[in-house]
């Protein structure tokens, strides 16, 4: 097992998992120096061999009560724009990883933190976690396609102009959580995902990933034939010859790292 505790993050690397936790008290605020160390952080995990899925939560009470207010961004010429291609930047990190984030949703998911969330591939929430888009309360907007991804269009919309709060078992009942737990069971559930996740085939989970990443905005049948492109470059892996000799020996694979 490996440690590495970051100003804002803290990484746990065991049995092929890394789980990174936002810890920025007392509610997971998003500064600038979060921002950079979650870059950091889902490169070196994307990159890393003996790292398969990722589960990303919230230290404390809250996942992330969103951005930093007291780091707006001046009126100063260009200001702006580096602000905001900094916090597109913390945002694609979790999308473009090859490897799959679980959100574990401990608490607040808000502004910042809700999109966050919503840029992880799987989400569960405890009891006590929710989503919400303040911006309309304090003069903003943002986060509309992200939101809009996961949600249906009503819902989407409901969301942004009411800055309404929407629990765990909300989301699970609009298809938009995969599992909604009692707060103690939060992160063995997400644990237990991201371990069947480790058990595949590393090669094939990163191709579906990209998959989903890259078809989003694709024709059915444009989508169809890059995933028959993947499938096509992966029958010839080493991952894949393990996967099939195991089944065919009827024991469990060992893939390579």
């Amino acid at each position: 097992m490996s440690r590495v505790q970051f100003e804002t993050l803290e990484v746990v690397v065991d049995d092929y998992i890394a789980r990174v936790t936002i810890n920025r008290p007392p509610v997971n605020a998003q500064n600038n120096k979060l921002r950079e160390e979650m870059q950091i952080v889902m490169d070196s995990l994307g990159d890393r061999t003996d790292v398969r899925a990722i589960v990303l939560t919230g230290e404390g009470r809250a996942f992330s009560a969103g951005a930093d207010l007291s780091e707006r961004p001046t009126k100063d010429p260009g200001n702006y724009t580096g602000h905001n291609r900094r916090v597109r930047a913390s945002f694609d990190c979790l999308l473009e990883c090859p490897k799959p984030i679980i959100a574990a949703v401990n608490g607040p998911a808000i502004g910042a933190g809700c999109v966050t969330a919503l840029c992880c591939d799987i989400l569960v929430f405890s009891q006590k976690g929710y989503l919400q888009m303040t911006e309309v309360n304090v003069g903003l907007a943002g986060g509309v396609a992200h939101v809009r991804r996961h949600l249906g269009e009503s819902d989407a919309r409901m969301m942004l102009f009411t800055a309404r709060r929407l629990y765990g078992a909300d989301l699970l009942r609009m298809g938009v959580a995969s599992a909604c737990t009692a707060p103690e069971d939060l992160m063995e559930t997400a644990m237990g995902i991201a371990r069947d996740i480790a058990k595949a085939s590393p090669s094939a989970v990163r191709a579906a990933k990209a998959s989903f990443q890259i078809t989003e905005n694709l024709s059915v049948y444009e989508g169809y034939r890059f995933e028959q492109g993947q499938t096509k470059a992966l029958s010839t892996s080493e991952d894949t010859a393990e996967a099939m000799a195991a089944f065919r020996e009827k024991r469990p694979p060992e893939f390579k790292p």
